[in-house]
């Protein structure tokens, strides 16, 4: 699993991404449910944040100021034109340090893209940059163990990994967050949400 190849991949669906997912509400009610766990509304950042936007259009609606991170180069491109006030980092998440504490921090069916061996620090890496009561939401692959599984979508193959469930709401314990909410959304489909919340 290699977060360039991905990002190469992100690259050739791009322009597609933008415009299929502009106006999409997938996400759009669990992003809202975590948002309501918030106290303060500073700065908020969409890891993995795409091309179209919707989530920065949620976090300037409910007063966030939104920020962006996506590894690929053509996503960020085009999330620019769409919202040029807003700041966007084109930076693979293993590498990027946060500047700042956020008091929100999504990662929406992205870093299940990460090598099995990058996931711990990168959700340590995010439970560290929460500002004291901030909120994660995060989706993840729902099995018990560690797997790395791929699959294909719009005609390319994509790697994504999973820790297991009980590692990752071990990890958030281990880093002072406790879980509000857990889902299994798209059952029998393998797919988990968690929002947790800096103690």
């Amino acid at each position: 699993m290699n977060p360039n190849a991905t990002a190469t991949q992100y690259d050739k669906i791009a322009q597609w991404w933008q415009i299929e997912h502009q106006d999409s509400l997938y996400g759009i009610a669990q992003l809202e449910r975590a948002i309501k766990f918030t106290s303060g509304r500073h700065s908020a950042i969409d890891i993995g944040c795409g091309s179209s936007g919707r989530f920065i259009n949620v976090f300037t609606k409910y007063g966030f100021q939104a920020e962006g991170l996506d590894i690929s180069t053509e996503m960020i491109d085009l999330a620019k034109s769409l919202h040029p006030e807003i700041t966007f980092y084109n930076e693979d998440i293993c590498y990027w340090i946060p500047a700042k504490l956020y008091s929100f921090i999504s990662a929406w069916d992205s870093t299940f893209h990460l090598p099995l061996n990058m996931q711990e620090p990168v959700m340590k890496k995010l439970c560290d940059a929460l500002e004291p009561n901030g909120v994660l939401l995060f989706t993840c692959g729902g099995g018990h163990t560690k797997s790395e599984i791929s699959g294909s979508f719009q005609d390319l193959n994509f790697d994504y990994s999973t820790l297991g469930v009980d590692a990752f709401l071990q990890i958030l314990t281990e880093h002072h967050c406790t879980c509000r909410h857990l889902e299994y959304d798209q059952y029998p489909e393998n797919h988990v949400y968690i929002i947790a919340q800096k103690t």
